[in-house]
């Protein structure tokens, strides 16, 4: 039986999609520390792919950084992932926890995170001519990702690959339902906020006249 450290448990399920993550669900292994570093570095890294590529290759048109959309992208959209797929998968009897879908996701980001990194380093070396492999590694690093992330989902709730697929479908679409839900919400307190402070400004207003 295996015998492996956190980190080697990443490694294994990386570069094993297809029995990796079986073989962690059955030695009940995995790091919730080490997946809150992957989507860490995948926040970091949705930075240095916008703001830190190379010239020749992209140039960010708003010059005032804003941290939200990176938040955004990293651990709001993952967030949303686990809670939607836990969701979805319990109503069709998936046997993972919010927990093991956590890791295990986040354990399969690891190759698409690993390509923006490269990718940005890349784009200070490269011209614009040689722009295919910068292209060539995006596309197998997503690719890879992919896969591992079907490996995930299909291992942590022991479904065929036809509901796996099903299970990823709904996912995407309970994503998008609380996401909208969210953008809905932030839209209602920006206006409670705004009817205060004019409220308050109107009775300042009226105290000092």
């Amino acid at each position: 039986m295996l015998d492996l450290t956190p980190a080697q448990w990443v490694s294994h399920a990386i570069t094993h999609p297809v029995e990796g993550f079986e073989d962690m669900r059955w030695k009940k292994s995995g790091s919730l520390k080490i997946a809150f570093f992957i989507v860490f570095m995948l926040f970091l890294a949705n930075i240095a792919n916008e703001r830190l590529y190379g010239f020749q290759f992209y140039t960010p048109y708003d010059r005032i950084f804003n941290v939200v959309p990176y938040i955004v992208k990293s651990f709001i959209l993952f967030g949303a992932w686990t809670m939607g797929n836990w969701a979805v998968c319990t109503l069709l009897e998936g046997e993972g926890t919010m927990k093991n879908i956590c890791i295990y996701s986040a354990y399969a980001l690891v190759p698409y995170v690993a390509q923006m990194f490269i990718n940005t380093f890349l784009s200070h070396f490269l011209i614009r001519d040689e722009q295919i492999f910068i292209t060539l590694i995006s596309i197998i690093g997503t690719g890879w990702s992919v896969i591992l992330l079907f490996s995930a989902i299909k291992s942590v709730h022991q479904y065929s690959a036809g509901k796996t697929i099903l299970a990823i479908i709904l996912t995407i679409a309970a994503m998008l339902i609380m996401l909208a839900l969210l953008i809905l919400l932030l839209s209602l307190i920006q206006h409670v906020f705004i009817f205060f402070s004019s409220l308050f400004t109107e009775i300042s207003y009226r105290v000092k006249s």
